[in-house]
């Protein structure tokens, strides 16, 4: 029987962690809304028991269209002896600071997407190599076919882990604030958006034993950059 590619997932299935209680209006159950949140960063932050605490650990990912990829070596030790467990992943891109007349209408426009789901440990070569290639294109795009691969001892020295995305969940909030209709618009205060934004800033070589006149390479060069 010929292999037939399934067609792809367009919206997020609802499971009681990722039913959205409050700000329903801000949740979002498009596939479309998760990929793009996950496209537009490569930092997350990943929720896990950790000899008996809870931590949160920063780290870089790489996302496929059905796999995060991620740098856990921390929690990992955890993750190996309770192979089970599950994790929450998250991932919020910050696009503006919102002013209201009220500091009870404060707030901010923003992207985040969570993430739950049983990870395991990438061990086999192939694999591995694929995930952190995922990884290191998502931080600099280009960058995997332009340096050193990582040889059989730098990989045993890597822990990669591979978490589906089959549950997560998506809140986007955007506009200006909520109090321009409420008796507080009669104040006379300013109140509006200050976009917040992240920018790649102009590349500082190395000044150790670079050779002489070396361009900075084309894919990280500042006007390149995604």
């Amino acid at each position: 029987m010929d292999n037939v590619i399934p067609p792809p997932v367009s919206s997020l299935g609802r499971t009681d962690r990722t039913s959205l209680r409050r700000m329903k209006e801000k949740g979002s159950y498009d596939r479309a809304d998760l990929d793009a949140i996950l496209a537009a960063g490569f930092v997350c932050h990943l929720g896990v028991v950790v000899d008996g605490t809870v931590m949160v650990l920063p780290t870089v990912y790489g996302a496929t269209a059905d796999t995060l990829y991620f740098h856990g070596s921390v929690a990992s030790r955890s993750l190996v002896g309770a192979p089970q467990q599950t994790v929450c992943v998250t991932v919020t891109h910050l696009d503006g600071l919102v002013l209201a007349r009220s500091v009870f209408e404060h707030g901010i426009n923003y992207r985040c997407a969570m993430i739950y789901g049983t990870p395991r440990q990438v061990t086999e070569e192939p694999e591995k190599l694929h995930g952190l290639q995922i990884v290191t294109d998502q931080c600099a795009p280009g960058q995997w076919n332009y340096a050193r691969r990582p040889t059989r001892k730098e990989l045993a020295a890597t822990t990669l882990l591979a978490l589906p995305l089959n549950e997560a969940s998506v809140k986007i909030r955007t506009g200006p604030p909520d109090d321009g209709d409420s008796p507080d618009s009669q104040l006379g205060l300013w109140a509006g958006v200050i976009p917040i934004t992240t920018t790649y800033g102009t590349p500082i070589p190395d000044p150790l034993l670079l050779p002489p006149n070396l361009a900075v390479p084309s894919h990280i060069s500042v006007p390149d950059r995604p």
